[in-house]
């Protein structure tokens, strides 16, 4: 049986305002990408959605982003390779502080927004994330998108790593995500969306916005919690997961 890990965004509401369905979402995932508290998230948030992944046997990832709040993260910042590597292990030790004080173990690392997507494609951004992620602690799980070069500076260190596809976001013919501001860069159909993710994991291709094959090598599947349709998409998602016979699991039962 083929094995795949089911991942969201979570974490992400702050003070007063609240993002997402997180207490319904998190029972149906296999693993969250918890908010460090830089772009989305703060102490009281990180410490509720640890205890609800607890609650419900989700595998917990820290979600580090760039301190952009207003931006929610997904804004291209220019900061030094150091300076990123700092913020990495701030925002790492952050949730883990939560996730000891709960009995819980801290599995991996996904970084999230502009930070996930600029490091994709910069080799001196990667390796600090990489560095900083190892330097923590070295048997967690490096998630990033699937070609990245995230994945390649973390194989280069020893670092374990996973390949990471989007089932409601669109891709270039590079195997990078569209850009949001672009028409198109967020898929809207749950069925069109759970359709492409077992194209990806039965092929390993999936059909960039211009038409053309790519190959992906898919061990999670991300659905972005703040998306209005999150809850649909994981529903649907595992619906079809379970008519094709692939097994949900967390990272750390795939990754070895």
């Amino acid at each position: 049986m083929c094995k795949i890990d089911l991942n969201s965004d979570l974490g992400e509401s702050f003070g007063a305002y609240k993002i997402g369905l997180d207490d319904r979402i998190i029972p149906l995932v296999s693993s969250a990408n918890v908010a460090c508290g830089l772009h989305a998230g703060d102490p009281t948030v990180m410490s509720k959605t640890v205890a609800l992944c607890k609650a419900n046997g989700a595998s917990i990832g820290a979600h580090p982003g760039f301190p952009d709040l207003q931006g929610f993260g997904r804004r291209n910042l220019n900061m030094a390779p150091a300076d990123v590597k700092a913020m990495i292990t701030y925002q790492i030790g952050a949730l883990d502080a939560f996730c000891k004080s709960q009995g819980i173990v801290l599995r991996h690392v996904k970084p999230h927004g502009a930070l996930y997507n600029m490091a994709a494609k910069d080799e001196k951004l990667s390796a600090a994330i990489c560095e900083a992620v190892y330097e923590y602690n070295p048997g967690l799980i490096l998630l990033g998108l699937s070609g990245s070069l995230m994945l390649s500076e973390a194989k280069k260190i020893g670092l374990p790593c996973a390949c990471e596809v989007f089932a409601d976001r669109a891709y270039e013919d590079d195997g990078s995500l569209v850009a949001r501001t672009k028409p198109g860069a967020v898929i809207k159909d749950e069925d069109e969306a759970a359709a492409r993710v077992i194209g990806m994991i039965k092929n390993g291709t999936v059909r960039s916005i211009n038409g053309n094959e790519i190959e992906l090598c898919p061990d999670s599947v991300c659905v972005h919690g703040d998306s209005e349709k999150a809850l649909m998409f994981v529903e649907k998602i595992r619906g079809e997961f379970l008519k094709e016979g692939i097994e949900i699991c967390p990272l750390h039962e795939i990754i070895k």
